[in-house]
């Protein structure tokens, strides 16, 4: 049987780079999902309720797969509501293929909330020493991450198949109305300052202003997926995946302001969270919308504002170990700063902020 992945949440901003990856490199690729995203015209779009066990049994009964690549979740008001309906996800879905006996591989996307707790207890119990590594282990919490690896490891189990799970750090890659997006965040707020005439303002802490740190491109964990779902050193294992490269946000920040030519203001002691900043920027952004003709006029479809404040409010240094995929032989690379500016790039091609 020829490669035949499923990927669980197609359109986001990791499913719609790996559909790409892989169509590239001659894969036939499915996407489940609720239908509420486009997916690439490349790939079979499968529509369900994940959280319905026969909604999912009833799309997928008929299919055949050799790969599952779970990169969506859905987020909860409750960690132990995360729990429940995240867990129940993978479960639904592994229930539905694992028995068709062609299922060969299933990789499971997490983060380094692993590592630092859910988002209700974010970095408040003890987080381990960085840099973070995989032999570390869970941490004594309520975690839905753990959840979702525990129904993977039972199914693979069941099913007779290898297993992968993949850590990312923050995501950047192109993708539209995602919880979770750091790159297209920043480029609506920078965007906003430059038409508004105000200063880009570090919204973080100063642990995250003064720490190292890195992220993870989403092309470069498409390509991390890829290799792990048939490199024999990546069967059954756990990987942190992040771009190679590390950083401070005091480094960082001025060489995106001058991207976009506004003034970069210096964290200078006061965490300024850009969810509260933000909350009168729709009519703004309606305006630079209507005024440069771009896609989106809805900037609630663009910016995770409360997203881009977790990451760059943390109150400590995250910075992440590759020592175990490099071991194992995966050996890629990306620059974090021309993986920030090809985004910007795109954004602007395809006429989501203004040029």
């Amino acid at each position: 049987m020829e490669k035949r992945a499923l990927i669980i949440g197609a359109s986001g901003i990791v499913g719609s780079n790996l559909a790409d990856q892989l169509r590239a490199n001659g894969w036939n690729v499915a996407g489940l999902s609720r239908g509420r995203g486009a997916v690439s015209p490349d790939i079979e779009p499968i529509t369900a309720d994940l959280t319905s066990a026969d909604s999912v049994n009833d799309a997928l009964k008929a299919q055949r797969f050799t790969h599952v690549f779970f990169t969506a979740w859905a987020r909860q008001a409750t960690e132990k509501e995360n729990i429940r309906v995240n867990g129940a996800m993978v479960r639904h879905v592994m229930d539905a293929v694992g028995p068709s006996g062609t299922l060969e591989h299933a990789a499971l996307v997490t983060g380094l909330k692993h590592y630092l707790g859910p988002f209700e207890a974010y970095a408040t119990g003890a987080v381990p020493i960085t840099p973070f590594r995989e032999e570390q282990g869970r941490q004594p919490v309520d975690n839905f991450y753990y959840e979702q690896e525990d129904r993977l490891f039972e199914a693979a189990q069941r099913y007779g198949l290898s297993w992968s799970v993949h850590r990312p750090h923050t995501i950047i890659g192109y993708a539209l109305g995602n919880a979770m997006n750091m790159g297209v965040t920043l480029a609506v707020y920078a965007t906003l300052c430059k038409q508004t005439g105000q200063p880009f303002v570090f919204p973080g802490s100063g642990a995250q202003w003064e720490s190292l740190t890195d992220m993870t491109d989403a092309r470069l964990l498409a390509r991390h997926l890829e290799w792990a779902a048939s490199a024999a050193n990546a069967r059954n294992e756990d990987f942190n995946v992040v771009n190679g490269d590390v950083f401070r946000w005091k480094w960082m920040w001025s060489r995106l302001a001058d991207y976009f030519g506004v003034e970069a203001v210096p964290f200078d002691g006061t965490v300024r969270p850009l969810e509260g900043r933000m909350q009168d920027a729709g009519k703004a952004w309606a305006e630079i919308a209507a005024r440069f003709g771009l896609k989106e006029a809805d900037i609630g479809k663009l910016a995770s504002w409360w997203h881009t404040d977790a990451d760059l409010g943390r109150p400590m240094e995250v910075v992440t170990d590759m020592t175990k995929s490099r071991k194992a032989g995966f050996l890629d690379y990306q620059s974090t700063p021309d993986a920030f500016f090809a985004l910007f790039d795109r954004l602007k091609a395809e006429r989501i902020i203004a040029p």
